[in-house]
């Protein structure tokens, strides 16, 4: 993992198309802005655990074939 340190209005850049900048500061909160293009998707970790989590379920409990099971990484349960 790379660790940076930033100050108010500075910025990371994450390839060609990707910034990160510090808004603001305040106590232990920091708000960052993130600037990418409409094809990336810029989720919260844990937002994007529970739209992952409710794929999962979703595969589970409706059924979809093996080979997208496979493709997704995803074991339906055994029924022992």
């Amino acid at each position: 993992m790379l660790v940076l340190s930033r100050k108010l209005d500075q910025r990371i850049k994450i390839g060609e198309d990707i910034e990160i900048v510090v808004v603001s500061i305040s106590g232990d909160t920091v708000k960052l802005g993130i600037e990418a293009p409409r094809s990336v998707k810029v989720l919260r970790s844990e937002v994007y655990e529970e739209i992952r989590d409710q794929n999962r379920q979703a595969v589970i409990e409706g059924g979809i074939s093996e080979s997208l099971q496979a493709i997704l990484g995803i074991t339906k349960p055994s029924k022992d």
